[in-house]
């Protein structure tokens, strides 16, 4: 927090350096020094001392443009027209009083457009004639960075309009890193003992301006579109007509969006967002709402570089800073040391947070944090929040380092740090007590065999009662037991086994997961269990067979042999079938051998399943799928924007070729599935 000053004048140059310093560290480093929350709560204040002290606002004001620099590592490009920022209001009586400002200029009500407002990069397009040919961040909002090559490797982004559309048309919208992407992309990192980015819109910036493309293309980021510069050339009047027209002519758009007819409208679909946010693929920090007609747009015009015909709806921040009172170390059901921050309790996003998790040694390393900082902590739904950055700038000199201990907190095992592998773990698999807990806590969780009112303070309970101890455990309670425990009636211990004898109806891919089998998780599971109909056909598969199994390799494949291998994994097994949880059985999936022996290669892009699913498909066949065409290749599945190198190999080699449709042909002539269109 800024302390006060004792005039507008000094409170006003101190808003604006940190402001600025801000901007810096977001734009140019890709490295952000505070969260959205305190930035939008800088500006805001700034803004409320000009309007009050009209004297003091100046040209190199914050709030006189829109806020970035261009990089000088890319060409600049001077926008047609400029990418203006958007103001922001967080109630119900601020975006009623933007809407009167609004209606009263225009001297009648209007219609609206809300949508998603998608928390990544904006950029702007450039096309002639329907091909794509340049395209620019927002930069300063007048002067962005060349970033066309980057741009180019987004699939999202027709290099072609799927319509032709005369002349030059400026599209312009969000690129983003969906949140699977950014996961992958930061377990990558970790893996590779470098710096993870701190959420998905900073993942996206820094792919975005990478000096290689092919880097950029590896990151998966996608894009939605949103506006174009000139929506007269396509002959349209509406901000909603014209995200149908995106969709026609190639884009993807956010979906969800909506006219509505009042403010109450309005707020129910940012409610309605705000509360699925967190189910959502891709990062969104609020509702964009729009007067939907151009011409009242064209009439309203921009003020202080903002338009006044939209605004920005923001949601509660995500982030908050605390100071870090500890750190302790959990153990994990697979045995790895978990520390995990001991917090002054914080607010985020309408939930009190008091703990955090730091993943591991390297984490804590990476991330440079000492017991006593203070940090900055993000939540995401119902994720366990993390710490996402240290303040340095704010050590007092009493914090003190972390120790990973040497002996399980647990067992008291000596504990051992495995080759190839980042953490710290208990080798007492079978000892530990606190393994053998989160075992049970994952087999009775939501993602395992989903067994209602048995979270893990229950399920703790019942370890300390002696009447737990494994999974098959939990299928003995009786009601007598449990109503001797504190916190039992009769009504909640009948509830609970009524609970868990219904998860006895769970299907085998669910007990799978719930099992914990390393590397298996519900599309693996889902696979084997089609693969071999049922549990006790799946414990006597062999290596072998295990790889037959579209997806499974070699690695996964021998981690399977080796949980149904070990003898205490055998006797569980045992004990659960006895007492009936066995998943059932299931229609066995076929797999055929029509191009058994046969190397078969996929390129382009396939409109009805994606490339995963395509080579699944061919191998249930029996066939052997590469990603380089060779002479030893049978024949090569051609999508859209096939590979040219691809090509070329293909007619030297006269390879036989099938398009997608004599493609999903040859799969429906051998009985193999075909995913839904996406």
């Amino acid at each position: 927090m800024i302390e006060s000053h004792t005039t507008p004048a000094e409170r006003v140059q101190l808003l604006r350096q940190r402001i600025a310093e801000a901007d810096y560290a977001y734009y140019v480093l890709d490295d952000p020094v505070i969260s959205d929350a305190e930035y939008d709560a800088l500006m805001r204040e700034l803004r409320q001392l000009e309007a009050e002290h009209p004297e003091l606002v100046t040209p190199d004001s914050p709030t006189q443009r829109v806020s970035g620099q261009p990089s000088r590592q890319f060409a600049p490009v001077t926008h047609l027209v400029p990418m203006l920022s958007l103001g922001n209001v967080f109630t119900p009586e601020e975006l009623a009083g933007w809407a009167r400002m609004v209606t009263n200029l225009l001297g009648q009500e209007v219609v609206w457009c809300v949508e998603p407002k998608i928390d990544g990069v904006a950029v702007s397009l450039q096309y002639q004639d329907g091909i794509l040919v340049a395209g620019a961040t927002r930069g300063d909002g007048v002067t962005g960075e060349d970033v066309t090559a980057n741009l180019r490797t987004i699939r999202a982004i027709p290099l072609r309009l799927r319509q032709g559309v005369p002349g030059r048309l400026d599209v312009r919208g969000e690129v983003y890193l969906p949140r699977a992407r950014f996961a992958a992309l930061n377990q990558a990192q970790l893996a590779a003992g470098q710096r993870t980015f701190a959420n998905p819109r900073n993942a996206a910036a820094g792919s975005l301006r990478q000096k290689d493309p092919s880097l950029t293309a590896s990151r998966g980021l996608a894009f939605f579109a949103y506006s174009v510069v000139q929506p007269e050339l396509l002959g349209i009047a509406t901000q909603y007509d014209l995200l149908q027209k995106l969709g026609e002519l190639g884009f993807q758009v956010a979906p969800g969006a909506q006219r509505c007819t009042n403010l109450a409208q309005i707020w129910e679909v940012a409610e309605r967002l705000r509360e699925q946010r967190e189910a959502l693929p891709f990062e969104t920090d609020g509702v964009v709402v729009k007067v939907d007609r151009f011409a009242f747009q064209d009439q309203l015009g921009a003020r202080d570089r903002e338009p006044r015909w939209a605004i920005a709806i923001k949601f509660p921040a995500t982030q908050g800073q605390t100071r870090l009172k500890d750190i302790v170390v959990q153990v994990t059901r697979r045995g790895q040391l978990a520390p995990r921050a001991v917090l002054e309790p914080v607010p985020i996003g309408g939930v009190t947070v008091s703990s955090a998790s730091l993943f591991n040694e390297e984490e804590i390393a990476r991330l440079g944090v000492l017991i006593g900082d203070r940090v900055v902590v993000e939540r995401r739904g119902d994720v366990i929040p993390q710490v996402i950055a240290t303040l340095t700038s704010q050590r007092t000199g009493e914090e003190r380092p972390f120790r990973m201990p040497e002996r399980c907190p647990s067992c008291g095992t000596p504990v051992e740090r495995r080759p190839g592998q980042v953490g710290v773990y208990c080798p007492n698999t079978w000892g530990c007590p606190e393994q053998a807990l989160q075992r049970v806590i994952w087999f009775a969780s939501r993602a395992g065999m989903d067994i209602e009112g048995l979270g893990p303070e229950r399920i703790e309970q019942l370890r300390d009662a002696g009447l737990v101890h494994d999974a098959a455990d939990l299928y003995r309670l009786t009601v007598d037991q449990l109503v001797q425990l504190e916190r039992f009636a009769d009504v909640s211990a009948k509830k609970l086994v009524e609970a868990i004898e219904a998860s006895k109806r769970q299907p085998l891919p669910r007990l799978l997961v719930a099992l914990g089998i390393g590397d298996v998780g519900e599309a693996t599971a889902r696979d084997l269990a089609e693969a071999f109909g049922s549990l006790a056909e799946l414990r006597r598969a062999t290596v072998e067979a295990l790889q037959q199994v579209p997806g499974i390799g070699p690695k996964v494949a021998q981690a399977i042999r080796a949980f149904f291998d070990d003898p205490q994994n055998a006797r569980l097994l045992d004990e659960l079938a006895a007492l009936g949880v066995t998943g059932g059985e299931m229609k066995r999936r076929v797999v055929g051998d029509a191009l058994r022996s046969q190397s078969w290669v996929i390129t382009g892009t396939l409109d009805s399943m994606k490339r995963e699913e395509a080579e699944a498909a061919l191998r249930a066949l029996g066939a052997t799928v590469t990603g380089a065409v060779s002479r030893k290749t049978t024949a090569v599945v051609v999508g859209r924007e096939a590979g040219a190198t691809k090509l070329a190999k293909i007619a030297e080699y006269g390879i036989r070729t099938l398009n997608e449709q004599q493609f999903l042909e040859l799969l429906a002539q051998h009985g193999v599935p075909v995913p839904a269109n996406r």
